[in-house]
């Protein structure tokens, strides 16, 4: 298990509250709509939408409900490593077999699975564009309460944008000090011309009020 699941490593820490203050959050977006499928994606590289997405599954695990989490990053997968599996088998090898058993991984969460990317195929827009792809998603969802998915970056190739059609929500991811304000709006337009939901966006690497670190018990 590695350092980015602070949301078991330290869980009574303000990063880890962060995470179930979007947990609710996301809860009172979907009162009028359901939310089984959440896509998690960001701008452009390394702005921690994997992170995100692993952490959000660890706190939406806790309360009981079953969370898969897929792995549709094609590019640069990092599920498998934030969760310390292998990734020989996961989605791509499903979409290639679509009758198999799915290659689910256990994270050693309760009520939490992984589907790793697998292999990296040498298409993955039109494996995700594929109708393979909506019968992965749909067969996922009926075994699940929650579905989170995660994405390449949106402005980086077109596979988010593909997702985002076939999901009830998307989630953008944007880094305080790293993510340009242009690119976040070019993000949000992409998505809006498919048509996606963006439920809204999550704030990383923002620097807490000294307060709250106070009353969580941290320097």
């Amino acid at each position: 298990m590695t350092p980015d699941l602070i949301t078991l490593t330290d869980a009574r820490s303000a990063q880890a509250e962060a995470y179930r203050s979007l947990r609710t959050n996301l809860e009172f977006s979907s009162l009028d709509h359901a939310l089984r499928t959440l896509l998690i994606t960001s701008t452009t590289p390394d702005e921690g939408k994997s992170t995100t997405l692993a952490n959000l599954g660890v706190i939406y695990a806790q309360t009981g409900r079953q969370v898969a989490l897929l792995d549709c990053d094609l590019r640069r997968p990092r599920l498998h490593e934030i969760f310390g599996g292998p990734n020989n088998l996961g989605v791509a090898t499903a979409l290639l077999a679509a009758d198999a058993l799915l290659p689910w991984q256990d994270t050693g969460v309760a009520n939490l699975r992984l589907l790793p990317s697998g292999p990296l195929p040498p298409n993955p827009a039109d494996l995700l564009a594929s109708a393979r792809m909506n019968a992965l998603l749909q067969r996922v969802a009926a075994e699940a309460d929650l579905v989170l998915i995660d994405a390449p970056p949106v402005l980086a190739v077109t596979d988010a944008a593909l997702l985002a059609a076939k999901v009830d929500g998307v989630l953008l991811v944007v880094n305080a000090g790293h993510t340009r304000r242009e690119h976040a709006l070019r993000a949000k337009a992409l998505l809006a011309k498919v048509n996606a939901r963006l439920i809204g966006a999550v704030l990383n690497n923002a620097a807490a009020e000294k307060g709250l670190f106070d009353y969580y018990g941290q320097k």
